[in-house]
């Protein structure tokens, strides 16, 4: 079979991305089931990298369609899911990893940040948050597993933790923080002041070794600058105005906004 001459490397990729969420399987999952990196398995669903018979063939027994099928041009994921679907085991299945707020967690992370950078003039309200999307998100896409576990909404400003408003108020009712309206620049700046010291003990090396990146990379930009950066971040790119983030489309980042070290796994179309 010449997959070249029939389909091309972009509508594969897009088949198999389909029918990899049309069946609620994780990239992790599957890249492990057809024993390919979960690097290597985003690159084919965004059309970047080849596949090869076997590769195809090993995903066809996962996914559940015939290869016939799969290269027709009138193929459709639901249309062949609803036929196979009667013969996959609920043990086949696990479910993408779905965020879920980690309160303390959430807290000391937030006064970590503060600790290190409320002293900069430029760490309003508008930075403030994207230091912990950066956060949140890197440390998402280096370990697969969730830091804060918090949601972020697509705003026109940027990313914004959701129910950040109601943790903040509840923080500084118990002394944790005080808020601090200022000028900057000319321009009104809401701004965090830290009452108390965020306890260590909460957070792994790994995640303070991921914020400690984010803020020597981000606590000095300006707050235009920091919400420009974030625009250009595929889970943002990706994500619809007004609708929570995806952690999962980390996957799909190209530098400068990747943090994992993909190598030779990232093969070139």
């Amino acid at each position: 079979m010449d997959m070249n001459t029939r389909l091309s490397q972009k509508q594969i990729g897009q088949r198999v991305a389909e029918l990899r969420k049309t069946k609620g399987l994780s990239q992790e999952y599957l890249s492990k089931s057809v024993k390919i990196s979960r690097p290597s398995l985003a690159q084919i669903e965004l059309g970047n990298r080849g596949i090869d018979i076997l590769e195809l063939q090993k995903l066809s027994q996962v996914l559940g369609f015939s290869l016939d099928d799969f290269m027709s041009k009138d193929f459709t994921a639901v249309q062949e899911i609803s036929v196979k679907e009667e013969k996959k085991s609920k043990k086949e299945v696990e479910r993408i990893s779905i965020p879920t707020l980690q309160l303390n967690k959430f807290k000391n992370v937030l006064l970590y940040i503060l600790e290190r950078c409320a002293g900069k003039p430029n760490v309003g309200e508008t930075v403030l948050y994207k230091l912990l999307y950066f956060s949140d998100f890197n440390y998402y896409e280096l370990y697969e597993e969730h830091l804060t576990g918090a949601k972020y909404r697509k705003l026109p400003y940027g990313p914004v933790p959701q129910k950040l408003n109601t943790i903040i108020k509840k923080m500084m009712d118990d002394g944790q923080l005080q808020r601090v309206k200022t000028d900057y620049h000319g321009y009104p700046q809401t701004r965090y002041l830290p009452l108390e010291k965020a306890d260590l003990t909460e957070l792994r090396a790994s995640e303070k070794e991921v914020i400690d990146r984010v803020i020597e990379q981000m606590s000095d930009w300006s707050a235009s600058a920091i919400s420009n950066y974030s625009h250009k971040d595929m889970p943002w790119v990706a994500s619809k105005e007004g609708e929570e983030i995806n952690y999962e489309l980390v996957f799909y980042r190209d530098a400068p906004f990747s943090v994992r070290n993909y190598g030779d796994e990232m093969e070139a179309q």
